[in-house]
């Protein structure tokens, strides 16, 4: 392949494309039928994932998304293509597992990672902007710990198996998928749970879904678009390539949520949120601060993973385990408002996460 096709999403313009894309697919993906002012939500849809493979017994947020499946495995395909499948990890493996864990919790305190963020902005929920001043916040207290030398070591070269893990449990859980649909009215298929109520119960046909993550984990990849990224390469080093399709992103969602008639403003009543704006700031700190350190949003933790970074991959499994935690000991959110642990969890997942930082300067 040339070096202009390529390199051809590596540029602004190609950033502002990929952005467009996925704000235009996620307006009508919730058309289609995913949860409102959700579409494609990393965080949301992993602990759907964890409650469909029985991780969380959280009745209405189960379900095997198939976009997350496709971000991998889109992924994987662009750097088959473009020969940038090269399997490397090891990189204090541990740590970004805790990083994983605690940046989900975080999310669900909030209810959603940066990609919901903005969709949230983008339908008209009001306190989406503590959210985005809480992740704002968070990736600048990471780059706070960057200038003071903050690095978790570098990566090794691995074996290419190690590569392939990440993307062979996608094809697994895609596999269980097409064994175990849901069944109307049963909230057990094989050995998947699904939810027949609530957010778990709102998703868009199969193949649409599945073809939707594909598409935007190829671009993703060839783009390196990472909304965490985007503000931590404007306060650090005032680059401003990915926050461009952070923008675009936003952008077209919204002009598509207007063009559907999705757009609702207000703060009051917005789906599968709350109005505890200074729980909406913490919880969007926490998880910024972590994805910080960890060095990608859960998007792009997803897309390199799927590029055989097993160090994302380590970092999407704390994720998973995040989400049970977080459905199993109380800590998520609702919209009724934060969970009975969720205060606690804040508290201390922020202690973890300036230990992490403190301790690992060069």
């Amino acid at each position: 392949m040339s070096a202009g096709v390529k390199n051809v999403f590596a540029t602004t313009v190609g950033i502002i494309v990929v952005g467009t894309v996925i704000g235009v697919v996620a307006g009508f993906l919730q058309k289609l039928g995913n949860p409102a002012n959700m579409a494609i939500c990393v965080a949301c849809f992993g602990r759907d994932i964890a409650g469909a493979i029985g991780l969380h017994r959280a009745e209405v947020v189960q379900y095997l998304r198939p976009e997350i499946i496709g971000f991998v495995l889109g992924s994987f395909a662009a750097a088959l293509i473009f020969k940038e499948f090269k399997p490397s990890g090891g990189s204090a493996p541990v740590i970004r597992f805790f990083l994983g864990m605690i940046a989900m919790i975080g999310a669900l305190v909030f209810l959603g990672c940066p990609w919901r963020v903005i969709l949230r902005l983008a339908g008209g929920d009001g306190n989406a902007i503590f959210g985005l001043l809480g992740l704002v916040s968070g990736v600048g207290i990471g780059t706070l710990f960057f200038k003071g030398g903050f690095s978790l070591g570098r990566s090794q070269v691995q074996s290419t198996s190690t590569g392939l893990m990440l993307p062979l449990m996608m094809l697994g859980l895609l596999a269980l998928r097409l064994l175990f649909p849901p069944v109307p009215g049963e909230a057990q298929s094989g050995v998947l749970w699904y939810s027949i109520k609530g957010p778990g119960a709102a998703y868009a046909p199969l193949f649409i879904s599945l073809g939707a993550g594909l598409g935007i984990g190829f671009l993703a990849q060839r783009s390196r678009f990472c909304t965490m990224g985007a503000i931590r390469d404007a306060l650090l080093f005032r680059q401003f390539y990915l926050l461009y399709g952070f923008v675009a992103l936003l952008v077209a969602a919204f002009a598509t949520n207007i063009a559907l008639g999705q757009f609702k403003p207000g703060f009051d009543g917005q789906p599968v949120a709350h109005t505890m704006w200074f729980w909406n700031f913490a919880g969007m700190l926490m998880a910024g601060l972590a994805f910080a350190l960890a060095g990608g949003c859960p998007g792009r933790q997803l897309f390199m993973s799927g590029e055989g970074n097993s160090d994302a991959g380590v970092f999407v499994l704390g994720m998973l385990a995040g989400a049970g935690l977080a459905h199993n000991f109380g800590l998520a959110s609702s919209p009724q408002g934060i969970g009975p642990h969720g205060m606690a969890a804040v508290i201390v997942g922020m202690a973890v996460l300036v230990f992490i930082g403190v301790t690992n300067r060069k």
